[in-house]
């Protein structure tokens, strides 16, 4: 072999690759997390970089608990610098704006223009859009910043000498219902919490037992359920509702909004090919049809099923993604087909108020504090890393019996 040969086998035998992963959620997180944990990952030459806004998870299935102090902050918001301390991994807080498929570069806002060999859009999506004027007298339930709010809000408006507190839902999804539950929980006979939904029935995706088990759960708090019913407007201190032909304003001293979500503006900009909502179409196999280094996962990917099945838009989807995308990376650095992702629906659970739940999976139904016993368990044991779980769970050990104690005194 000439020189120049020579010399070229050693810089392609040197070469990095580098694997960017957009978003820290269910899909980008864990993708990173499963393919650290591949074996002869670490002899591998990678360099795997996590691009996030935030410094830490949002561990939504749990957000809810954090408004009756069922969990506490740091367990369910953990930072990416604790859950991948140690690993072959690195993080970036940054806010992505673009991405040039072609030169292969992510745009971000601060640190400018970041190179990838083999790229995982897991971005997630943002809330609904608002009525026009709206934006000002609305709080929303995605992010750490928005339990921080609300409970400012749910405090100042305890510490004041209002006798009703009124609460309007946007939105009779799971995230509505959760809010209802919580929310209720907390204010006790001070609270008047109405949800609102458009369409015919509450939670319309879930099973015919979690929404009977919701229904039961809601009416017992007494919380109050207009269905069929659109928002005409929201003011500082009232909504104005659409109902059965009929125009009502009704008093707020507070608006959560949770209906819809739609994907974000610079996702619907990329160079590349989506559908009519704005999402990345991809492959079987998650990777984007028009780049096949791309993987997309979560709300923001549109997979080209034969059948045309559509997924639903539910954490266990990307948290199942995540595991197939590792592989099919691993398998491409391995020089292997990727393969297609089939996503197996393990049942549905939602929490109801305090230690209380429904939980639905493979024809068993349970709902009350035994559900959400399960549901606890299934989600600690589904959070990043067995370190964090474990701590979370030691904690929880730990609380109980300090009220077991306190009881028994």
């Amino acid at each position: 072999m000439e020189t120049g040969e020579t010399s070229q086998a050693e810089t392609k035998s040197n070469k990095v690759t580098k694997i960017c992963i957009l978003g820290g959620g269910f899909g980008g997180l864990y993708t990173a997390l499963y393919l650290h944990s591949c074996w002869g990952f670490k002899n591998k030459k990678c360099e795997v970089t996590l691009i996030d806004q935030h410094n830490h998870i949002v561990f939504t299935p749990l957000l809810y608990e954090v408004i009756t102090g069922e969990l506490e902050p740091w367990e369910i918001f953990p930072r990416f610098d604790k859950l991948i301390k140690n690993k072959k991994l690195q993080f970036c807080q940054d806010t992505v704006q673009d991405i040039d498929f072609k030169a292969h570069q992510v745009k971000l806002l601060e640190q400018g223009n970041l190179a990838y060999d083999y790229l995982v859009i897991s971005v997630g999506v943002t809330n609904g859009k608002l009525p026009t004027g709206a934006e000002k007298n609305v709080l929303t339930f995605r992010t750490q910043a928005d339990t921080q709010i609300l409970e400012q809000k749910l405090q100042s408006l305890e510490n004041s000498n209002k006798e009703l507190i009124r609460v309007a839902i946007i939105g009779g999804g799971p995230s509505g219902v959760e809010l209802a539950g919580k929310i209720s929980d907390r204010l006790g006979r001070r609270g008047e919490i109405r949800l609102i939904e458009r369409g015919k029935e509450i939670l319309k995706s879930f099973t015919s037992a979690t929404r009977k088990n919701a229904q039961l759960a809601l009416d017992k708090r007494n919380v109050l359920i207009s269905l069929e019913t659109s928002v005409n407007a929201i003011e500082a201190d009232q909504i104005t509702l659409w109902q059965s032909n009929e125009s009502a304003i009704i008093p707020t001293d507070f608006v959560l909004w949770t209906a819809g979500t739609q994907v974000r503006e610079w996702v619907k900009n990329l160079d590349c090919s989506h559908n009519s909502r704005g999402q990345l179409i991809c492959e079987p196999t998650l990777q984007l049809v028009d780049y096949p280094e791309v993987f997309v996962l979560g709300d923001v990917a549109d997979i080209l099923y034969p059948n045309e099945k559509k997924l639903p838009a539910v954490a266990q989807v990307a948290y199942q993604q995540a595991s197939q995308a590792a592989k099919n990376l691993w398998r491409i650095l391995n020089n292997k087909r990727p393969r297609p992702f089939h996503y197996l629906h393990l049942g549905e659970m939602i929490t109801l108020g305090k230690n209380a739940a429904a939980v639905t999976s493979f024809g068993i139904s349970l709902h009350g504090g035994l559900a959400a016993l399960v549901r606890l368990g299934v989600y600690v044991q589904r959070l990043p890393t067995l370190s964090h779980g474990f701590q979370v769970l030691s904690n929880r050990i730990k609380i109980w019996f300090a009220k077991r104690i306190k009881i028994g005194k």
